[in-house]
């Protein structure tokens, strides 16, 4: 299991020590969770911020954008060139053109669905793009428990994209923690993504660690 360690729990009055210290404790991507105040009722880091966290970051970072004007905040990022950058179907309109755009900056992008959204919308584009992000909570607000329907979604998912052949990962983001990851390398999760779980626990390492199953 690969381990995004979402900083959208990190103390952000040293942003740049946690991000070293997570990279440090063997995380193997630095997860940055873009709230616009609109798509979600939170909001979060802007572009600053996320270029200090990139200039500390020796992993890749994975952008999370949970905001309305998808193509304007790709446009935004583009430069930090993170390894992935997801998008929510819900807010896309246009979903195939903005995939072609991140691919077009040499960016691996990503469809986000919220826990009520079915598979089915990402069905004829699932071979555009190279990752898919389950939430198992509803976005914008870290802390919240884990939906377990995420399992019986992932595990669809997983049949879906070995049925078609393709190689596009999943990630789950949400409430994941040692109690429920097994339950997810099971249901053929790649990538699990943590905030609260790493940050609030008296070792980072110790926790990446728990989760590398």
């Amino acid at each position: 299991m690969l381990v995004a360690a979402s900083i959208l729990s990190a103390n952000f009055g040293k942003l740049d020590e946690e991000v070293r210290a997570i990279c440090d404790a063997g995380c193997d991507f630095v997860h940055v969770d873009v709230m616009d105040g609109h798509f979600v009722p939170n909001l979060t880091i802007g572009p600053v911020v996320v270029n200090s966290a990139a200039k500390s970051a020796v992993k890749p970072l994975d952008i999370h954008l949970m905001v309305e004007n998808n193509t304007f905040f790709t446009e935004l990022f583009a430069s930090i060139k993170p390894k992935y950058l997801s998008f929510h179907i819900e807010e896309e309109k246009h979903p195939h053109r903005l995939i072609q755009k991140i691919k077009s900056y040499g960016i691996h992008p990503a469809i986000v669905l919220n826990p009520h959204t079915s598979l089915q919308e990402i069905e004829y584009i699932l071979e555009d793009i190279d990752m898919v992000l389950l939430m198992s909570v509803n976005p914008g607000f870290g802390g919240q428990s884990f939906i377990r329907s995420t399992l019986k979604k992932a595990k669809t998912l997983r049949k879906m994209i070995d049925s078609a052949g393709l190689k596009t990962l999943i990630e789950v983001d949400g409430g994941v923690n040692d109690k429920n990851v097994h339950e997810l390398k099971n249901a053929g999760v790649d990538i699990v993504v943590a905030g609260n779980y790493i940050f609030g626990s008296s070792s980072y390492k110790d926790a990446i660690d728990s989760l590398r199953v």
